[in-house]
């Protein structure tokens, strides 16, 4: 059966592996000079006292190769589930070759847990690899990353650490399962990826914000949390929250709102919103000439934290990471495992 099991599965096995050479090796070239800029450019920056704008210009010199490293990830488990899950048994019944295996010395139970071990083996391995070798590369630009692309955020998560294995497994076990109930490949494929896609916007959605309880908590506001702050010629200051608390950097920001000096959400539930200002006197007045726009917009920010405006944010710390790809990753294998319990007793019991 190790031997079957391998015939069938080497073909597949060689194109990803071709594939996951081709990564490693684009990976291992260019890996080396990234993290020569990142150290050089960080050096340079502490001497100045301030990196923001370095952070700024590294992230995005190299966000397209880094949102491309990580959508390949993402998309791995997919592939197996779609190309070594749904057809793994779906073959052998539309072949009708599963009854010749059935009528030698293999029991249905060994037939499926020998194709179901090793093609799954393989599967968990190609994910692992390719999130080792894209986390391993990634790293000074994880360090770097605007928010919405930090470790903790949805898109990057996923494609981090070793949650991709869980991923993997489950697509693959998914995959088998679809195919065994509906018997017929083109079929199963599709659905595989429907019911796969579903549970991947599920996962971040609804469900990983709630593996531990967030952290709430109430912050002046600055540099940090606005991202757009506009003084008008005329009318009140407009501001932007940014998706990002001071001092927590790297967090999954879940909600951030703008309070009034009682309390009171104030913006529309984007964080943006027109605070009753004057901008004919005081910090927020209106500047003749050039002037200093920063010195203006510190001096209006500390004016407006002055009147107790504040930033209320829900949120996840960075330091959960690895906490949340344990948990995630568990409830993956128990997915897994099921579906697995699922495929052997329906061969065992009801397919013929």
């Amino acid at each position: 059966m190790i031997w079957l099991t391998w015939r069938q599965l080497r073909g597949g096995a060689a194109m990803v592996s071709g594939a996951l050479v081709v990564l490693a090796a684009a990976l291992a070239l260019t890996g080396p000079g990234l993290a020569a800029a990142y150290a050089e450019g960080i050096t340079g920056c502490l001497r100045d006292g301030d990196c923001t704008r370095f952070f700024d210009r590294f992230f995005d010199e190299y966000q397209t190769p880094f949102l491309g490293v990580t959508v390949i990830v993402l998309v791995l488990p997919a592939v197996v589930g779609l190309f070594w899950g749904a057809p793994l048994i779906t073959h052998e019944l539309e072949a009708g070759t599963h009854l010749l295996v059935w009528n030698q010395t293999i029991t249905r139970t060994r037939w499926l847990a020998v194709k179901l071990g090793i093609t799954g083996l393989a599967a968990m391995a190609a994910a692992g690899i390719a999130s080792l070798a894209v986390t391993w590369w990634s790293g000074p630009l994880d360090r770097s990353a605007e928010p919405g692309f930090t470790m903790m955020d949805p898109l990057v998560f996923g494609a981090r650490g070793i949650a991709p294995v869980g991923y993997a497994a489950f697509a693959f076990i998914l995959g088998v399962t679809v195919g065994i109930l509906v018997r017929r490949t083109l079929p199963a494929m599709a659905l595989t990826l429907l019911v796969f896609a579903a549970v991947q916007v599920a996962m971040p959605s609804l469900v990983r914000p709630h593996l531990m309880p967030p952290v709430r908590s109430v912050v002046e506001l600055g540099p940090v949390n606005i991202d757009q702050f506009l003084v008008p010629d005329d009318g009140s200051p407009r501001l932007l929250l940014e998706s990002a608390v001071p001092g927590q950097t790297g967090a999954w920001v879940l909600s951030s709102r703008l309070l009034d000096p009682a309390g009171r959400p104030i913006d529309d539930g984007t964080g943006e919103a027109t605070l009753p200002i004057s901008v004919a006197s005081g910090a927020c007045a209106r500047q003749e000439g050039a002037g200093n726009p920063k010195g203006h917009m510190e001096a209006c920010v500390g004016e407006i934290n002055r009147l107790g405006y504040r930033q209320a944010a829900t949120y996840h710390p960075f330091e959960r990471f690895w906490a949340f790809q344990w948990i995630e990753t568990g409830v993956y294998a128990l997915l897994t495992l099921a579906l697995t319990g699922l495929c052997l007793r329906w061969v065992r019991r009801r397919l013929s």
